[in-house]
């Protein structure tokens, strides 16, 4: 027989499930829930997934985790202030809509009469608003408590880095405050909110041809903006791709420190590099004038990688091509570089591969596909399984999963390639050769190969499936948008600015979550399943909510019979 120090723990697990499974899914407690989960799980997921999958990150940051629960816990968290700005205007409607329709005040005395006029006045005021103006207005009163919650974080001043003996930093401003907190969750708000508004419109344009043609003159209009859609996204893509690239090479700082980790790993590049391509930008390194404020740059690179420390040496290399450049490469001893100058392709690939510059483009390429696969794979897979499990056991459906997930890997490893095969076609295939009288000053600098690298990477979006193209061209446009403001204004900490970014999420996230509710067919990709999943609940596919259990629910044990004798 169980004992009730057992039992009483199953008795209030069941209590409570049974409590939370009475409300409806669109119940504002559901949808707060809901919504602390999910953004629990995204600011707190990546910390915690580091600190038990690493024994570094155990050792040596500890401290910073401590530091992580402590804030996403507690009441200016993320997850918090989400779960109040969704939750809160989801609760304020329902409250909206339980106004009273007015009270009788024939028998009151004057002054209960002015109270019960006036509490009317302003009831019948707010019952004047239509549906879609009481959403919005309620979710951008809990928007707006939300992101107060956020800036009232407290945090340490940034401490200024310092710079390596060999690296060339980017430009920093010691006087400026850091970044706005809330500025890439902000942009991601806005470029959602804005994309919900065009697709309103475009649906509405649609809408109107109904009356004035025929159904298979509706078809074709409908093909031309599909295909129109989905091309304009690919050039919204194309556009801060390069943008975003070009950032990455030269102005690092203006890029998120996470998105920036990441597309150094995916590119695979020696910082040495890097940052002898910011010294020719600054005019700290010159071929022309044999020239480098940092002399072993590259210098112990060249030694890292097994070539002589002359390969790297500014006062040796060859700025122009012809037969200069060949006695100089023939003194240093490297080959298949005759009739260009620059820095030799083995020391730019790096330990990928020597010097042949079509190898190291496939080679790059075959990496980024099995990174991309590692990627993708769970991005096409996890949709299905929480919507539509059990269609994955159909072959056909089974097959077209994988030739997305394929489809999306080979976007992705072209999108790596493609920028070395740019560089090296600009600096060492093609363009220094048909002019080997342009300084490689000019094609290793800002408007060289790094500048065709960024403009041609973005054409491999149109790899990717058409309905794929809007959600990345979604992903990387507030990226772009980040790196095209003025560093000023991102570090700026004056009221103005902060009042702007503090209207800009206000209104933003009440647009989406207002289009949830009455526009849902005006979100895609990522934003319409989280709004879904976030204000109806996952009620689909094995997520829908079961049938009452048959066997019975632990009883609470009764006390013991008092002893007659």
């Amino acid at each position: 027989m169980s004992s009730p120090d057992h039992i009483l723990p199953a008795y209030s697990v069941f209590s409570l499930t049974e409590f939370l499974h009475s409300f409806p899914n669109d119940h504002p407690l559901q949808i707060a829930l809901r919504t602390y989960a999910l953004s629990l799980s995204l600011s707190l997921g990546p910390s915690l997934v580091s600190f038990f999958v690493s024994a570094k990150a155990r050792a040596g940051n500890a401290a910073r985790l401590a530091y992580v629960l402590k804030r996403e816990l507690g009441l200016t968290g993320f997850a918090c202030a989400m779960a109040v700005g969704v939750g809160g205007g989801a609760a304020l409607r329902r409250l909206w809509d339980m106004l009273p329709a007015g009270d009788d005040v024939e028998d009151e005395n004057a002054l209960q009469k002015i109270r019960i006029s006036v509490k009317e006045s302003l009831q019948m005021w707010l019952r004047s608003f239509q549906g879609t103006q009481r959403t919005f207005l309620s979710n951008a009163l809990s928007s707006f408590l939300a992101i107060s919650l956020l800036h009232s974080r407290t945090r340490d001043r940034l401490p200024v880095p310092r710079s390596k003996a060999h690296i060339v930093t980017p430009p920093v401003i010691e006087h400026a405050s850091r970044p706005l907190l809330t500025l890439d969750l902000t942009l991601l708000l806005l470029v959602r909110a804005l994309d919900s508004i065009v697709q309103t419109g475009i649906k509405r344009f649609v809408q109107t041809r109904d009356t004035v043609v025929d159904q298979q003159a509706k078809s074709k209009i409908e093909r031309k903006m599909r295909w129109l859609r989905t091309n304009i996204d690919a050039l919204i893509f194309w556009a801060c791709s390069a943008r975003v690239m070009w950032c990455f090479f030269y102005e690092p700082q203006r890029l998120p420190q996470s998105y920036n980790k990441w597309i150094m790993t995916l590119a695979n590049i020696d910082p040495r590099i890097l940052s002898a391509l910011r010294a020719i930008r600054s005019g700290e390194w010159s071929y022309r004038s044999h020239h480098s404020a940092h002399p072993d740059l590259v210098s112990s690179l060249s030694k890292d990688l097994g070539y002589p420390s002359a390969w790297g040496d500014t006062s040796l290399l060859p700025a122009y091509g012809g037969k200069q450049a060949d006695a100089a490469w023939k003194a240093l001893g490297v080959p298949g570089r005759q009739g260009i100058g620059g820095i030799p392709c083995e020391l730019v690939h790096g330990g990928v591969t020597g010097g042949s510059c079509t190898a190291n483009a496939g080679i790059r390429g075959a990496q980024a596909f099995a990174e991309a696969l590692a990627l993708y794979l769970p991005v096409h897979i996890l949709p299905v399984l929480l919507a539509r499990p059990r269609t994955l056991l159909q072959l056909p459906r089974l097959v077209g999963t994988l030739a997305g997930v394929l489809r999306s890997a080979s976007f992705l490893s072209t999108f790596v390639a493609s920028i070395w095969l740019a560089v090296c076609c600009t600096r060492t295939l093609v363009l220094a050769r048909l002019f080997p009288w342009v300084s490689h000053d000019v094609w290793d600098g800002p408007h060289g190969c790094t500048l065709a690298g960024s403009l041609v990477c973005g054409a491999s979006i149109w790899l990717e499936h058409g309905r794929r193209r809007g959600e990345m061209a979604l992903y990387v446009l507030p990226r772009a948008i980040r790196a095209c403001l003025p560093e000023w204004l991102v570090r700026s900490g004056s009221k103005t600015v902060r009042y702007g970014e503090r209207l800009t999420f206000v209104l933003s996230l009440a647009t989406l979550l207002s289009a949830a509710v009455h526009r849902p067919d005006s979100l895609r990709g990522l934003s319409r399943w989280t709004v879904a999943f976030v204000m109806n609940g996952p009620n689909v596919g094995f997520w829908k909510r079961k049938p009452p259990a048959v066997l019975p629910p632990p009883t609470r044990p009764e006390p013991p019979a008092a002893d007659p004798h």
